[in-house]
């Protein structure tokens, strides 16, 4: 029982910062980093959550947090990309823009109740022992998180527009000389990015919380951003780092449960601290695989 709830746990906390990470994936492929991730979940929760509660349809909610998450991830492209500005100053910028602007927004929502969406169990796969409740007793954006993988495998490592996409994270020059509009193809890695990344928001306001409260991602676009590192930039890869996270976080919840008598701020720091040490023995090897654009943002950051 312990270990299905565990797992249970793990995915449903891990499916917000596993959108994240999808989202970040496809905008560093194109060589930009976009610290912004943080924002433009936390614009797709509310969106979500707002238009869950009018329309009571979270579809059309989902929709809107993708849009949301368009637009700011669009605002962070304009300023890196068409306006040459400083791709981590702008994206810490538009972090704060979007945890600011929520919680102005977001104030009449707390505490509003809504439906959201429900788990919709799989027959016969969701009677498997242990995992067939974790893996299949879910609701449907942690199915879409599944499919969506293969998805994102398939454009960027299949298609000529993923080839594209990733050459521009490569050597923008090649590109050009290709005929292709390597800015073009980087506004749409980084728009498509912040809507796949706000999805993530939204699954975590109107699927696993079913709630609104202020800065409710609580740094979960940051560890998407890290955990990018984690699942070198792949995204097959990207489900280990999210449920390493999210299986820490339904860790602490389960201990503070059953009344362990361990300090619920060091339990709080279960996420975080098994973020940093799989990223302690992973990045070492997996910076190999850095786009060569973000290896020269890196180093230009450095040196000023």
């Amino acid at each position: 029982m312990f270990i299905t709830s565990l797992l249970s746990g793990a995915i449903q906390c891990g499916t917000s910062v596993l959108y994240g990470i999808y989202g970040e994936t496809v905008t560093e492929r194109v060589g930009v980093i976009n610290l912004g991730t943080e924002g433009c979940m936390v614009v797709g929760a509310l969106a979500a959550y707002v238009c869950t509660y009018h329309t009571e349809s979270p579809l059309l909610g989902i929709l809107m947090a993708a849009i949301g998450g368009g637009v700011l991830a669009l605002l962070h492209a304009i300023l890196v990309i068409g306006r040459k500005a400083n791709q981590l100053a702008t994206g810490l910028t538009i972090m704060f823009l979007g945890l600011g602007l929520t919680s102005f927004l977001g104030q009449q929502y707390v505490s509003v109740s809504i439906d959201g969406l429900s788990m919709i169990p799989i027959p016969v796969l969701s009677g498997i022992p242990v995992i067939g409740t974790a893996l299949f007793n879910q609701d449907i954006l942690v199915y879409v998180s599944y499919i969506l993988c293969p998805l994102l495998c398939y454009l960027l490592f299949k298609t000529r527009l993923g080839l594209l996409l990733r050459a521009t994270g490569e050597d923008e020059e090649v590109v050009f000389a290709y005929g292709a509009n390597p800015k073009l193809l980087r506004y749409i890695g980084v728009v498509l990015g912040g809507m796949i990344s706000a999805i993530g928001g939204a699954q975590l306001a109107i699927a696993y919380t079913h709630t609104w409260i202020e800065n409710m991602t609580n740094g979960r676009g940051i560890i998407a951003v890290a955990l990018v590192v984690l699942a070198g930039y792949h995204p097959k890869k990207a489900m280990i780092g999210a449920y390493i996270f999210g299986g820490a976080q339904a860790l602490q919840l389960l201990l503070q449960a059953q009344g362990v008598h361990i300090s619920t701020f060091i339990l709080q720091m279960f996420p975080y601290l098994f973020t940093i040490c799989a990223l302690f023995f992973a990045s070492r090897k997996k910076v190999q695989a850095m786009p060569a654009e973000l290896k020269k943002i890196i180093e230009s950051s450095a040196n000023s």
